[in-house]
């Protein structure tokens, strides 16, 4: 039974997997040379390694690493690159991946960028080595490096977390209507001065989109947009410790929009220490719905993502790819939720 060509990106459908011998011919060595680089690099110089690595990161290549008949047909493995493993948000989307997934068969190889996108090439050139049916990462952006290797590789990629232009496919949220949905929220109840805080935003760039949301909305009716971005990622700790930081900036501040729920609960218990009455004296906001926000008092109020869910349906689609199924839709958006709670 032939393919359906929908199945495969026109970008991807005709392109061939790069050899080792072309790996070999671009960097002006034998295929042998180009091999003991990459196997046995002390056996080579280093400018000959040096050549023959610019060339694997140019042209894309994946070395393939399992041995024997194997190296010709597909695991039943199926890589999960995702930026943290500590936070809840990404082990509930790797629980909806998991349990489908493990349903049908397969199971995944799970890698951690620690939101660093070199690391996550490097994952992904450790994870397609393994012949794995299917990837899965967190997030739209790679580096250029990554973005030519996922697309010299000819199996289903498949984009959560957020929403927009894929390689292959996308389950995911809009994050910059996320922040405009918050925002409007704070400023119908009619607050004024209001502080969106983040942490290490180059690297957590959703969260840099739900700012630029939140601006847009607090521009649109004559407020200033002032951003407070903490060195360290979302903690109780991080947010206990960012509501002095805010107000030593912003004085005036009268709500603030925290990048995650962690970082709210934690400014929201701290001000609780400081005799402040949330949302009295100071209004306090979030984003995830985590169970966390909902067992503190007041109870928080957030932005709620359906992260199981995204999970769950990501699985679905590949499983669909993979048994060759024809997939109508590349692209899911599975929506958010304004929780309302009592903390603003």
């Amino acid at each position: 039974m032939s393919k359906d060509p929908s199945h495969t990106p026109k970008h991807r459908r005709h392109s061939d997997q790069v050899t080792l011998s072309q790996v070999a011919k671009s960097a002006g060595v034998s295929p042998i040379t180009a091999s003991r680089a990459l196997n046995n690099p002390t056996k080579v110089s280093d400018t000959t390694r040096r050549n023959v690595l610019a060339a694997v990161e140019r042209l894309g290549y994946v070395p393939n690493l399992v041995a024997g008949s194997l190296a010709s047909s597909r695991s039943k493995l199926i890589a999960v690159i995702v930026p943290s493993l500590i936070n809840s948000v990404f082990v509930e989307v790797i629980k909806g991946l998991q349990e489908t997934l493990e349903a049908e068969g397969y199971q995944i190889l799970l890698g951690n960028t620690d939101y660093d996108l070199d690391r996550e090439y490097q994952l992904v050139r450790t994870f397609l080595g393994w012949s794995c049916s299917a990837l899965v990462t967190a997030g739209l952006r790679h580096n250029k490096a990554c973005h030519k290797l996922l697309a010299n590789w000819e199996h289903p990629i498949m984009e959560v977390m957020e929403l927009g232009k894929g390689m292959d496919l996308n389950v995911g949220l809009d994050h910059v209507a996320a922040g405009r949905c918050m925002a409007s929220h704070l400023v119908d109840k009619g607050y004024r001065d209001i502080v969106y805080v983040g942490a290490r935003l180059a690297q957590d760039y959703r969260a840099s989109m739900r700012y630029e949301g939140h601006k847009a909305v607090l521009q649109a009716h004559g407020i200033d947009a002032p951003i407070v971005e903490l060195d360290t990622l979302g903690s109780l700790k991080a947010g206990s410790e960012s509501l002095d930081q805010v107000f030593a900036q912003h004085p005036k501040t009268q709500a603030i929009h925290f990048a995650n729920d962690d970082l709210a609960a934690g400014a929201l218990l701290a001000a609780q220490r400081q005799g402040l009455n949330v949302p009295n004296d100071i209004a306090i906001a979030g984003f995830n719905g985590l169970p966390l926000g909902q067992h503190v008092t007041p109870q928080l109020t957030t932005i709620l993502s359906p992260r199981e869910e995204m999970g769950r349906l990501a699985a679905k689609e590949l499983i669909r790819r993979l048994s060759g199924k024809n997939v109508v839709r590349r692209q899911h958006d599975v929506g958010f939720k304004l929780q309302l709670g009592e903390s603003t």
